[in-house]
């Protein structure tokens, strides 16, 4: 017997919320979700669309058999993981402006553990948002997954777990682009 009762072909059960909305988000009814029908779905604080490129990188994510699109147990799982990305940026969105200013900004990342400099915050908010300075959701749901990723490639570089590691050209290249762990 084969996954559990009353789901074709095993995987876990989806909350009937989460399945409602992943129905309505499969706007071809394939029983897929890609990045754009994703896009279409995920709304920012400032009511604006999650951009093509945190709905691409989160589907990549969660497709687990590499489709380019995500079913309805790979959509929970992503659904569980927006969620929580969604109530650390409001922790920390106290103006309600659905937008991280600078010091919102670094708070909600020292949170997580990291510390860095100032210059690479002004970096951060003007690759985002070169006028406003701010950050959205989405933006801030990228920056962090690219965070992690790239601290989590780099600690298993860092064999003395001093903040230094030794790179060669294309493995720097593949860490930046995300085809190397």
């Amino acid at each position: 017997m084969s996954g559990y009762p009353g789901q074709p072909g095993g995987g876990y059960p989806v909350d009937p919320q989460v399945a409602e909305w992943f129905n309505a988000v499969d706007t071809d009814n394939s029983g897929q979700i890609d990045a754009k029908e994703l896009g279409q779905a995920l709304v920012n604080g400032n009511m604006s669309n999650f951009s093509e490129e945190a709905c691409r990188m989160m589907i990549d994510m969660f497709d687990r058999d590499k489709t380019g699109q995500i079913n309805i147990n790979e959509f929970g799982a992503l659904f569980g993981f927006v969620t929580q990305w969604k109530t650390q940026f409001e922790a920390y969105d106290v103006s309600k402006a659905g937008t991280l200013g600078r010091e919102d900004l670094v708070q909600a990342i020292t949170s997580m553990g990291y510390k860095f400099s100032n210059t690479f915050y002004d970096n951060l908010l003007n690759k985002y948002s070169p006028r406003e300075k701010r950050i959205t959701m989405d933006n801030f749901i990228v920056a962090s997954v690219q965070i992690k990723r790239l601290t989590d490639s780099f600690r298993n570089r860092d064999r003395q777990m001093n903040g230094q590691a030794t790179l060669q050209y294309e493995d720097f290249v593949g860490l930046a682009m995300g085809t190397h762990n």
